[in-house]
């Protein structure tokens, strides 16, 4: 099954504690301190994959963690950084936070996002030593990494796009001309799935067409799950109009196959297109009348039977340009390669300093569950004395 669309949760590592230690040798009775920093968390990467079609492997796992920073040492050690966590996904996804605002569009082989940032280390209290403050006896514990609830949304990156009603014989068609085997049977609804094909032209070009599941009336408003099949068609460059010309009514059938394109908008209504008169073996003369400057050819062909399937085959490259000057979609839409998301949480009116007695809260700290809640994921435990401005609590 043809997987385009998948719910994860991402949270990335925590940083590392800073230490607190004093320089201990022969012959120095009282060092100075030397606790190292703590190493920030890793954080959560996702990247664009050539090699990957949907997003399948998100069925059995929604929940992706990077690795926690490791906590710093005496003698000015330094935590190692926490493993970062790259998610591999099909070029074309797109992803979307709890709003349903986009974050990211990785539409190049290579785009890479950081969707979720590692939390900062923790300063040792070497960083907190000054002339007039020289055995500093509390270091900070590392910062949380981000984390957050997100949705990946797969739009088909295709030259062409098999558009239609129902039984028009799309994936006969696409079977045709490329080296897909999409399933193909004399009744509508065959293809419930995008399906993506290859065509080779003999001097070696190759195009990448889409067949789409047929569109019904009511499509562009979400009927028959019309909003997930048309969102596929937004990136062709090109839409093959292919219509049952046996029943002698292809001129009302092209228009509302087009009336859907054009409720459903994303650029779609003035997209260029081919008309293929699918069904030749059983109406010889099929008959078109629509005149439109979208349409730049019209073809005859059966399906069934090849005939005329070479011609289509070979201009279908005239039509596709082999150089592509703009993708289409807003300005915006054109997106680097890589992307950096940085939501700029609002800074924390607090931070918590481990000390040689227990936990000190310095700034404004929160309510008490969650303090304490902030407290046990720095490490502190039932027991551990907590000051916070000039109370002295044990945490229970």
């Amino acid at each position: 099954m043809f997987h385009d669309r998948a719910k994860i949760r991402v949270e990335a590592g925590r940083g590392g504690h800073g230490a607190l230690s004093f320089r201990r040798e022969k012959y120095v009775p009282r060092g100075g301190p030397d606790g190292g920093d703590g190493g920030a968390g890793g954080a959560v990467v996702v990247v664009a994959d050539p090699d990957l079609r949907d997003l399948s492997s998100f069925r059995g796992r929604r929940l992706f963690r990077a690795a926690r920073g490791e906590n710093g040492g005496g003698s000015g050690k330094r935590g190692a950084d926490g493993a970062d966590v790259e998610l591999h996904v099909p070029v074309g996804t797109q992803i979307m936070d709890e709003t349903e605002r986009r974050i990211a569009d990785l539409a190049h082989p290579g785009a890479r996002v950081v969707v979720a940032e590692g939390g900062l280390g923790g300063r040792g209290n070497r960083s907190f030593a000054s002339p007039t403050r020289q055995t500093p006896r509390f270091a900070e514990t590392g910062l949380p990494g981000e984390a957050r609830d997100l949705e990946l949304r797969l739009k088909l990156l295709a030259d062409a796009a098999l558009v239609g009603l129902p039984n028009a014989g799309k994936s006969s068609l696409l079977r045709r001309i490329s080296n897909a085997r999409p399933k193909v049977a004399d009744y509508p609804f065959t293809t419930l799935q995008p399906v993506l094909g290859t065509v080779e032209a003999p001097e070696g070009r190759q195009l990448t067409v889409a067949d789409v599941p047929g569109l019904i009336e009511g499509a562009s408003e979400g009927v028959g799950l019309g909003h997930e099949f048309l969102a596929h068609l937004e990136r062709a460059r090109l839409l093959v109009h292919v219509i049952d010309a046996s029943q002698g009514d292809a001129d009302d059938r092209w228009r509302q196959v087009d009336r859907e394109l054009s409720l459903y908008g994303a650029g779609l209504e003035e997209r260029p297109q081919v008309v293929v008169l699918n069904k030749l073996d059983l109406n010889r003369s099929p008959e078109f009348s629509i005149e439109d400057p979208r349409i730049a050819a019209r073809f005859s062909v059966s399906a069934a039977t090849g005939e005329g399937i070479a011609d289509f085959e070979r201009r279908l490259f005239e039509f596709v340009p082999q150089e592509q000057d703009a993708a289409y979609g807003d300005a915006e839409d054109q997106l680097a390669d890589y992307l950096v998301y940085r939501p700029k949480p609002r800074r924390r009116a607090f931070r918590i300093l481990r000390t040689d007695r227990g936990y000190r809260v310095v700034g404004r700290p929160p309510d008490d569950a969650q303090l304490e809640a902030a407290l046990r994921a720095a490490g502190a435990k039932t027991g551990d004395e907590v000051v916070v401005g000039d109370e002295e609590l044990e945490l229970g």
